[in-house]
């Protein structure tokens, strides 16, 4: 079993260098561990929201979002959301959803009853947005807003004052100062120690760059391809061009991070690819994405919007995604991917993509990394104290990955059975035949309340483990274990290793037994430690 890497906080010269927005916060090296498939080892839960559309402060687990777009975290440790929908920030901290930035009480609401934004600046609780989609801190903790249907770039100082960097409410494509630039649905916003600010401007397809002194430019070209959208209406959609900065093209970029050389990665959504623009030598290349180059000699279909989404790791250049968005640099110069449409969050590092957590099947489920589900993740970021957050818009929550430690109680002697981050504690020690976890029955069971019975069936004895209407059999000296359910056809399931008894204990193959009640389980050579942990919950 591989080591995966844990997270640390990154140097003093590179906070220095860089904002917080980056999420240039924490890498991934050696202490938490992989599973056999090379999976990183975690565990997925609830950060803050209950699911529903709705907006309501108060304890985390119990506030409510409407498509949370964006998250970052501020010096104090506190995370800031953009909460999209309710046109608000949201703050989380010490457990509780307070709101950062605009209106406590709904002013207007639409057909549906659901609030509507504004364009107002102001102190932070009175001033509007307009549907806030990306977040990011500099580093005086100061806080910039790509606030998309206002098609303008806000900023929150340290005073709590609201101020327009950009933009003025109308759509377009114009360079200058302050309110005299405008943007097209900017989405993402990314900005250095020393207050520059990027945007993603996404349906203008172009990467924008706001100076100290307001200044708005555009860094790469325009998109020049024109589509039929409806019959009689056409429209410019978005292209894909390496090469030169200023000959570079995008497809509706939406999420921008700084490295450590003050460089940009970009989430090209509408290409599905992972782009980077040195700055420095004015160039654009793909990091990370493909898709096929069709018969027209184009990644896109005829008047498509869009190249097509698709799912795989493996090399980079070669690996696929749906709608990428959020992005976050660690500080070993990997980057974390909120894969939209993939419900998943993917991790570039080395020239390879893996999948963190999710799949694409959408869900709301915690539990571990292969078994969690998203909906729609819209950005990520890795916090100070190693954990990642994901902004699950279409879920309406904040959810939380956290990378698996062992406990640190192990004994260095024999062979090792954790629950979580709790060892078990056993009267006889487990053992290994033929390659499998052998460990005494009553301690295992007890400690997930199962009660131990024995019975004689056709003349063998049977270990019945019981817990409510649920039984799983073991047969002694055969191999196979059965899962019976009150009102449900028994589940017969192979195995390559039979219980059996030694010193008036019976001995039973503790990964069986594990996933038959729901657990997923993982082995660590180094420590020789079986480990158990919940697959999968909805709460």
């Amino acid at each position: 079993m591989k080591p995966l890497k844990y997270l640390l906080i990154s140097s003093l010269a590179a906070a220095t260098l860089l904002g917080g927005s980056s999420a240039w916060a924490a890498g991934l090296s050696a202490d938490t561990l992989r599973s056999s498939n090379g999976q990183m080892l975690a565990d997925v839960t609830t950060f803050a929201g209950i699911g529903d559309f709705e907006d309501l402060n108060g304890d985390a687990l119990r506030a409510g979002f409407r498509a949370p777009g964006s998250v970052v975290q501020l010096p104090d440790g506190s995370v800031l959301i953009a909460d999209t929908r309710n046109h608000l920030i949201r703050k989380v901290s010490g457990g509780k959803v307070t709101t950062f930035a605009g209106p406590e009480i709904v002013v207007t609401t639409n057909s549906l009853g659901f609030p509507t934004g504004g364009l107002l600046d102001g102190k932070a609780p009175e001033a509007f947005f307009n549907a806030p989609s990306g977040l990011a801190v500099d580093g005086k903790g100061n806080v910039y807003v790509a606030d998309s249907a206002n098609n303008a770039v806000r900023k929150v100082d340290t005073n709590g004052q609201v101020t327009t960097l950009g933009g003025n409410g109308v759509p377009g494509k114009k360079d200058g100062k302050g309110s005299a630039a405008s943007f097209n649905h900017p989405s993402d916003v990314a900005v250095t120690a020393d207050g520059i600010v990027y945007v993603a401007d996404s349906l203008n397809h172009v990467i924008r760059k706001i100076a100290t002194d307001g200044t708005v430019s555009t860094l790469n070209a325009a998109s020049t391809r024109a589509i039929i959208i409806r019959p009689g209406e056409a429209s410019f959609a978005g292209e894909y061009q390496d090469g030169s900065l200023a000959e570079a093209k995008f497809n509706e970029p939406a999420g921008l991070a700084l490295d450590s050389k003050g460089n940009l990665y970009v989430s090209d959504t509408g290409n599905q690819r992972v782009r980077y623009i040195d700055l420095q030598a004015g160039t654009v290349k793909t990091v990370a994405g493909s898709t096929a180059r069709l018969s027209n000699n184009s990644i896109y279909e005829k008047n498509e919007l869009y190249a097509g989404g698709d799912y795989a790791d493996g090399e980079a250049l070669l690996a696929k995604f749906d709608f990428p968005k959020g992005l976050a640099v660690t500080s070993e110069g990997g980057v974390l991917i909120a894969d939209s449409l993939n419900h998943a969050i993917r991790y570039l590092l080395d020239g390879k993509v893996t999948t963190i957590s999710g799949t694409i099947q959408t869900g709301e489920s915690d539990g571990v990394e292969r078994a969690a589900e998203f909906y729609n993740p819209s950005d990520v970021i890795v916090t100070a104290q190693g954990n990642i957050i994901v902004a699950d818009a279409s879920n309406n929550k904040i959810r939380k990955i956290t990378p698996y430690h062992l406990p640190t109680n192990l004994t260095n002697q024999g062979i090792n059975v954790v629950h979580g981050d709790k060892a078990i504690s056993f009267d006889a020690q487990p053992e290994i035949q033929d390659g499998r976890t052998m460990v005494p029955v009553r301690a295992i069971s007890e400690t997930f309340g199962y009660e131990v019975k024995y019975a004689e069936q056709a003349g063998k004895k049977v270990v019945q483990l019981v817990k409510g209407n649920t039984t799983v059999e073991l047969t002694i000296g055969d191999t196979g274990v059965v899962l019976k359910q009150a009102g449900q056809v028994d589940v017969k399931q192979a195995t390559d290793v039979s219980p059996y008894v030694k010193q008036d204990r019976t001995y039973v193959p503790i990964r069986f037994f594990a996933e038959q009640i729901g657990l997923d389980v993982q082995w660590d050579d180094s420590t020789r430690t079986a480990i158990l942990r919940t697959l999968s919950f909805v709460k």
